[in-house]
């Protein structure tokens, strides 16, 4: 049984190597796969091995560990402490030509469609000086806020419960290369605002602990003095309850909307849509590195309602999201 296992795992990640490579998000001998078979073994490609092209002999069973073999990809180092730091089974690193020119300029890629924006928010860049990586723990960290990380110069990484999540994840991110290239042929300085934010202070001055009662309330007074919510709430009628919650605490809190004012805001989570999430995901959203809309889809917190109930509010709700940042937490 086991052994009819690893080859299933084997025959998805040759099936997986042939698709990247027909998608042309790698050539010749570059990118890695890998995939957990267990909470201390993988199986990782070799070193060299042409994912387009991979045999069976290509594709080594290793421990976390100690890998012991020699022809383990050099890249190894990094599939391991994502294993060790995350609870993703398969991880997939190419090197796809549009995302590698479009980040060797910018240093983030600009949202010009909902999926964009939806699926991947901001996608972190990894500085990378060397032909492999490094410094993984780089990556690590760029992954508390993503699932997606870009390599500067040296592609991308991407890991998910299937290697089917992981790929979308590229490929939605290779689109978003090719809609911001063709929109810049349009208009020329439509990408010249995406460092803006790096230059800029937008926090405000006072500084508040995490989800306490002054930090929530002070968000509330931004959103209520906002007149790009306000319209939106009042065109899409923007009248419902959501409640977000520190999972591991009671803190908790209900936001009351009505025409996209908050009318109301309560302790606790009675509501008909709450987030929720572990204080290192609360961290990364109030600190603008992660959207919440792309924290659900990701996994990385949780939704109680639908998601597509509330996307009828994707447009107010996303200028929500980015006035957390504009509070500054301890």
């Amino acid at each position: 049984m086991f052994c009819s296992s690893v080859k299933r795992q084997k025959k998805e990640i040759i099936d997986i190597g042939r698709r990247l490579y027909d998608m042309r998000l790698v050539v010749g001998s570059s990118g890695n796969l890998s995939a957990r078979l267990d909470r201390d073994t993988i199986l990782v490609t070799a070193t060299g091995a042409s994912l387009g092209d991979l045999r069976y002999k290509d594709i080594i069973k290793v421990s976390l560990e100690n890998p012991r073999d020699k022809r383990v990809t050099s890249e190894f180092p990094l599939h391991s402490l994502i294993y060790k730091n995350f609870p993703h089974k398969t991880i997939i690193h190419c090197h796809p030509v549009l995302i590698n020119g479009y980040f060797a300029v910018y240093s983030d890629i600009k949202p010009l469609t909902f999926e964009t924006k939806l699926y991947l928010g901001n996608v972190p860049l990894v500085p990378q000086d060397t032909p492999a990586v490094t410094k993984p723990e780089l990556v690590i960290e760029a992954m508390q806020a993503s699932n997606l990380v870009a390599l500067k110069n040296h592609g991308v990484v991407a890991a998910g419960a299937t290697f089917k999540d992981a790929l979308h994840l590229i490929e939605t991110l290779e689109d978003a290369v090719k809609v911001a290239s063709v929109a810049r042929l349009f208009k020329k300085e439509i990408l010249d605002d995406l460092d803006k934010e790096l230059k800029e202070d937008l926090m405000a001055a006072k500084i508040y602990p995490m989800f306490s009662r002054e930090h929530i309330q002070a968000i509330v007074d931004l959103v209520n003095k906002d007149e790009f919510i306000q319209k939106k709430g009042e065109d899409l009628d923007l009248t419902v309850q959501l409640a977000i919650k520190l999972d591991g605490s009671p803190n908790a809190f209900k936001f009351t909307f009505e025409k996209g004012k908050i009318i109301r805001l309560d302790a606790g989570e009675n509501a008909p849509f709450v987030i929720s999430g572990p204080a290192s995901a609360w961290e990364q959203v109030f600190s603008g590195k992660l959207d919440s809309f792309v924290a659900v889809t990701q996994g990385k917190m949780k939704l109680t309602g639908e998601i597509a109930q509330l996307a009828r509010w994707y447009v107010p709700f996303s200028r929500l999201f980015e006035l957390f940042k504009q509070v500054k937490i301890k």
